[in-house]
């Protein structure tokens, strides 16, 4: 009866014609079979995948186990919008131009692609580079290449990171067994044409992270170079948060028929600020920006803070002078002027703290994700838009909430809130409370009279505002006319105004200018009138000509003159001396003292050239106020200085800022009442047997020295006598102790040193007692002699000695 259907019967196996039994398939063999079946599953589908409108979980892409896994791990369990709509398109093979705002999770983005490509291609150790990622900063690019190693440890990749400020020769004996390599595009472009076996050849995805910031940081030739040296059959993912033309250029140049992912139009605000995010600004003068800023830090100790500036140099100043005045949080800062060990540092200790402030400049304000900022703080304003957007990207990043402030001086608001309302931003004006404000000018200034390092970094500080302020290109915000650069300043302490190479030239053409002006208006009139103007302008062009030559000689170039350069001149030409304040220029003029209107001061006479012929005329006698003058002339200009304007006394300030002298003296007159003339005379009486007091004792002090120093020599002299003599007798050859001749610089001789071990105590100043039996040398032989050295004991007994017999007078 046969078996019903569905039953298994187990069977003898037959036996093979050679009498073996049949081989069964080896494990690795079937491992490998499975694995390329559930490629080959992956693949087919991840092409028909088609996202459902509630799409959200990680689990339900076509990925592989081993990405899945990492993401767990790292806890990534639910996606962003933009994740959800670029990783079914890139999986697929497709170029994707995605764009979102800043914080949507673009990393996940395009590294889940990354893995998942190579993985389905089985790629190994021996493929080469498969996977390119270029980020405009080093900081992103380390934190991207962190990302990478949460998410991928299950997979047998190996990853690399390429950034500047690190040895070059290291990276390039590695550079050939990375599989992904995560790079900036300087030290990239470097490696393709430096080092040898780096081959970009069988690249199979290139990803270029925040591309505007590439473009904008000045390396669209390198980009352009970079990309002639990679294959044209790669898949490229490119991913900005802002689209610009400049960007469309680039993806039209590198992206073949790409899949516009997260743009939305130019008008719609959700699609650069999130929703969570609270935007304020304020208005304030240039001189009341610091005042603010300190303020806000002391009203929220217990935030976490990042402060952007315009340049280095104002970030390196602000840090060090709140660094000195302690206002009761951590400060960091991060700038491009840093090593990259201390930039990877600082990135570092503020994305651990849970409250601090980071003064920073634009090189934080794209990509970095620092955890839990609270607030953003703008106090130079940004230079559009865009960089408005990617510096206030840094809180309220995915789902958690933030805010920001901007600062603005009066000329700027009307243009920024136009700019801003053009790109359907909405931020909202608020008022400073004058009564939580403080005032930190005169610590400022306390500071830069104290430490000449602070003075010269609120110099650079001033230049280097006012020089972004110079080199802006929308004028219709930036106006450097009119800006008080006088009390901008007094308000970061500085003695006086600094001069500025760019403003003279500026003032210069802009005189220049009216001129030309005043030439077309009086064009018109007559021809005189025409050749007098053109005859002014001339001399104006002559002038400004001038002027820039003397402060370009005054610069920094050491081929200027052919005196012979010193440390000193090399250390005062590196601290930048020629930014120096009008008050310190005053000082050192000497035209500048002097008046020829004043008939008191006679001592200071300005001698002219009579115009005349020397040969035929003669020198008129001088009368008596010349003669005086003379006189007085032949005295040293210190002299002359103490004549004109006084003796010059130290001040110090207090915790306040006001300034004292350094020895105050009382009323004479008060003082005179309190104790009356017998009572000067009696102090006057004791002061003067005190001095005499102490001179005495100096005198038997130096006495005793002098005496001691003579002993000493003629201790010396002795011993030196001795030695020449023959007194002194070497060891016999062939046994007994060698001689060793030791120079010393003090003595001025040299001294005998036997190879023995020392008898007696170091304090025992004669020739020791007799050596014992077997030591090699004969009562005839001289011991070892040892070094005398000074007394000190001695002459602090003389000392005392001395203070007793004086008090015993």
């Amino acid at each position: 009866m046969p078996e019903a259907s569905g039953s298994r019967q187990r069977l003898p196996s037959k036996p093979a014609k050679n009498g073996r039994k049949t081989k069964k398939p080896n494990a690795a063999k079937l491992r490998r079979l499975t694995e390329k079946q559930q490629i080959e599953a992956l693949e087919r589908e991840a092409m028909a995948f088609e996202p459902p409108e509630d799409f959200s979980s990680f689990s339900s892409l076509p990925i592989s186990e081993q990405t899945k896994r990492g993401l767990k791990k790292a806890s990534f369990v639910k996606m962003t919008d933009i994740q959800a709509k670029s990783i079914p398109v890139s999986l697929k093979g497709k170029d994707v131009l995605g764009a979102a705002r800043t914080g949507s999770g673009k990393t996940l983005a395009f590294l889940i692609p990354v893995l998942e490509i190579l993985y389905r291609r089985k790629w190994g150790a021996t493929d080469g580079l498969g996977a390119l990622i270029v980020s405009p900063t080093r900081e992103l690019a380390v934190q991207i290449f962190e990302v990478l190693r949460s998410i991928g440890p299950f997979h047998s990749f190996s990853a690399g990171l390429v950034i500047g400020g690190k040895n070059l020769k290291d990276e390039s004996e590695r550079l050939a067994r990375m599989n992904i390599l995560v790079a900036t595009p300087g030290r990239l472009l470097q490696h393709m044409d430096q080092t040898v076996g780096f081959d970009a050849g069988n690249l199979q995805v290139l990803v270029l992270d925040e591309a505007d910031r590439i473009l904008d940081m000045g390396f669209q030739r390198t980009l352009a170079a970079l990309l002639g040296h990679l294959p044209k059959t790669r898949q490229t993912l490119l991913f900005s948060a802002t689209q610009t033309q400049s960007v469309s250029d680039l993806a039209r140049l590198s992206l073949k028929d790409p899949e516009y992912v997260g743009v939305k139009e130019a008008g719609a605000s959700n699609h650069y600020i999130p929703d969570n995010l609270e935007q304020h600004y304020v208005v304030t003068d240039l001189d009341k920006k610091l005042d603010v800023l300190w303020s806000f830090i002391k009203t929220h100790l217990q935030s976490k803070i990042l402060v952007f500036m315009s340049s280095c140099k104002q970030v390196r100043f602000v840090f060090e002078t709140f660094c000195k005045m302690h206002p009761g949080m951590p400060l960091i800062h991060l700038h491009g002027k840093q090593k990259q060990q201390t930039r990877l540092s600082m990135y570092t200790k503020f994305t651990s703290q849970s409250h601090a402030v980071l003064f920073a400049t634009d090189i934080a304000a794209r990509g970095l994700d620092f955890p839990a900022v609270d607030w953003v703080v703008q106090i130079d304003a940004p230079e559009d838009v865009e960089t408005y957007i990617h510096r206030v990207g840094r809180t309220a990043r995915y789902e958690s909430r933030g805010k920001g402030l901007l600062f603005l001086l009066p000329t700027e608001e009307e243009g920024m809130t136009a700019a801003f309302q053009k790109k359907g931003l909405q931020v909202n004006k608020i008022k400073i409370r004058q009564s939580k404000t403080q005032s930190i000018e005169n610590q400022l200034q306390k500071l830069c009279f104290e430490d000449p390092e602070i003075k010269y970094l609120g110099q650079r500080a001033f230049v280097s505002y006012l020089r972004s302020i110079y080199l802006q290109k929308d004028k219709s915000v930036f106006k450097l006319e009119g800006m008080p650069v006088d009390r901008f300043a007094e308000a970061l302490g500085l003695p006086g105004t600094p001069k500025i190479k760019f403003l003279s030239r500026e003032l210069a053409k802009q005189k220049k200018n009216a001129l030309r002006k005043v030439q077309e208006v009086q064009e018109t009139s007559s021809e005189e009138d025409e050749d007098e103007t053109e005859e002014s302008e001339s001399e104006a062009e002559a002038e400004a000509e001038d002027s820039n030559d003397e402060e370009e000689a005054k610069g920094d170039d050491p081929k200027a003159t052919n005196a012979v350069r010193t440390k000193y001149d090399r250390m005062f030409q590196r601290k930048n001396q020629n930014v120096l304040s009008s008050h310190y220029t005053k000082l050192i003029e000497r035209d500048s003292f002097g008046n020829e209107n004043d008939p008191e001061d006679e001592d200071f006479i300005t001698l002219k050239r009579a115009d005349h012929d020397l040969e035929d005329d003669n020198i008129p006698p001088m009368d008596t106020t010349a003669e005086l003058s003379n006189r007085k002339l032949k005295l040293s200009r210190t002299k002359r200085m103490i004549a004109k304007s006084g003796v010059n006394t130290k001040l110090i300030f207090d915790d306040e800022g006001q300034a004292h002298q350094l020895y105050e003296l009382a009323d004479g007159e008060e003082w005179l009442e309190g104790k009356g003339l017998e009572g000067a005379k009696e102090e006057g009486k004791k002061f003067a047997e005190e001095e005499r007091g102490k001179m005495k004792l100096a005198d038997v002090v130096d006495k005793a020295q002098a005496r001691e120093k003579k002993k000493e020599k003629k201790r010396k002299r002795k011993e030196r006598e001795n030695m020449m003599s023959g007194d002194v007798e070497g060891p016999a050859l062939g046994g007994g102790p060698t001689l060793a001749l030791s120079g010393d610089e003090d003595d001025g001789y040299v001294s005998p040193e036997f190879d023995l071990p020392d008898s007696g105590s170091e304090d025992d100043y004669d020739m020791g007692p007799a050596p014992k039996r077997g030591s090699g040398l004969s009562r005839h032989e001289p011991p070892p002699i040892k070094k005398r050295k000074t007394d000190h004991n001695a002459l602090e007994d003389e000392e005392e000695l001395a203070l007793r017999l004086l008090e015993g007078r």
